[in-house]
């Protein structure tokens, strides 16, 4: 492989405090070098990126691939250039399969699959529970051995109290996340989207924001009796935020994420019964949205994470009630970023950059996140002032299910970079 030298960018790391204008050398698959002025070495390729932003590979820590199982709707290898597209060079695919990655041969599956679509690299996370019943722990300790980085029965609340502690005090064993789905379903059942004056107005049955908040802080309760890490998915309520904003005061191991559609929309964007705006949970309200951008702001939400939720087209194209929960995001992710948070104000690009991969590299503990010497060649260079309107024809990703075509957004990935060669 050709030593690879990217000149004049505007480089942020944040894992490094690195924000200026310099030149990044890769050689064998890692990090060379970082720094102005630097020469190429012989046989290198060299691209020019003045006037880009270079920076360390986005992160997605929640992304649906759909394969095995619905592969109408995504394939891994379809997802994994779906993300290298949106300048993911990590992404992290949840169990909720068919069958289940619960068992050793499910996650081996993955990771080969992922190995071989030679996009962003792919990291499986195992089921909590066999089958995603909520009944049984899957074997951690077998998951984390085939590739898996963590646990989750997202899709599918951990209901038992006592099965999540148990999880939370096994995965401390391996050091991996206990990810759940925040939801109460006794709350949530027969709902189609956030329970307020929308709903009522629209005459569809609400979830309401309680749904969410007894859950997390019913996880939040058993993280600090049991010292495991728990990462809350998808976090969409001011109640929620608050909750995690004081355990996180008290020193309580607990992360969070919050999604784009969650820090730009409101349940307003269902007013046509537009099923590309139903997801779960579901679009909330205007203060909602605020103490989620609040929360990203603060650290309070350690990552934004994109819930890549693809649908084939015709089952979409239902009623609202029967229609399924989800949009696609990675290829929208980084730009709705840059619109919404950076040029409105609420982050600066450093801190977006920390959000979509720094932190949630973290999250995971995966070799991502970094430009620093030594670390994976994996690299985004993305054109912060280019406008490009959302067409979901030209989305690499198998499905088109998404609130936002049509809209402008800023930021086109113009090279993303995986173990120093280019996949998009």
């Amino acid at each position: 492989m050709k030593p690879l030298l990217l000149k004049g960018g505007h480089i942020v790391d944040p894992s490094q405090g690195y924000d200026a204008v310099g030149d990044l050398l890769m050689a064998e698959g890692r990090i060379e070098a970082l720094s102005k002025g630097l020469s190429a070495p012989d046989g290198a390729d060299v691209l020019d990126v003045t006037g880009k932003v270079v920076a360390p590979g986005l992160v997605d820590i929640h992304v649906h691939l759909r394969e095995p199982g619905r592969e109408d709707a995504e394939t891994v290898a379809t997802g994994a250039h779906a993300a290298a597209a949106g300048g993911f060079t990590s992404i992290c695919a949840m169990p909720n399969t068919d069958p289940v990655t619960d068992n050793q041969a499910a996650v081996g599956f993955i990771v080969k699959q992922g190995e071989a679509a030679e996009a962003a690299r792919v990291y499986p996370i195992g089921a909590i529970s066999i089958g995603q019943r909520g009944e049984h722990l899957a074997e951690f300790g077998e998951l984390i051995h085939a590739g898996a980085v963590g646990v989750s029965d997202d899709g599918h609340p951990v209901v038992s109290s006592h099965l999540m502690r148990t999880a939370l005090e096994y995965s401390l064993t391996f050091g991996i996340p206990v990810a759940d789905h925040c939801e109460d379903p006794t709350l949530f059942e027969g709902g189609a989207m956030h329970e307020g004056l929308v709903s009522s107005r629209l005459g569809l049955k609400g979830i309401p924001a309680a749904a969410e908040e007894i859950m997390v802080a019913r996880n939040i309760m058993l993280a600090e009796l049991t010292g495991g890490h728990a990462h809350l998915l998808h976090m969409s309520t001011r109640g929620s935020v608050e909750l995690i904003r004081r355990a996180k005061d008290r020193g309580i191991n607990v992360t969070a994420e919050a999604t784009p559609h969650h820090f730009t929309l409101t349940d307003d964007a269902c007013e046509d019964y537009d099923t590309n705006a139903k997801m779960n949970p579901p679009l909330r309200e205007q203060d909602d949205v605020a103490a989620v951008r609040e929360g990203l702001k603060d650290g309070t939400l350690d990552a934004i994470a994109t819930d890549h939720a693809p649908h084939h087209y015709e089952t979409k194209e239902r009623d609202f009630d029967d229609a399924p929960f989800g949009i696609v995001g990675l290829e929208t992710a980084l730009g709705l970023g840059l619109v919404e948070l950076v040029e409105g104000g609420v982050l600066t690009l450093p801190e977006l950059i920390t959000r979509m991969s720094t932190a949630p590299a973290r999250v995971y503990d995966l070799p991502a996140g970094s430009l620093a010497r030594g670390a994976q060649a994996d690299v985004v260079v993305f054109d912060a002032a280019a406008r490009w309107t959302v067409d979901p024809q030209r989305f690499r990703s198998k499905s088109h299910n998404t609130p936002f075509a049509g809209r402008e957004l800023a930021g086109k990935v113009e090279y993303t970079i995986v173990g120093g060669r280019l996949v998009f």
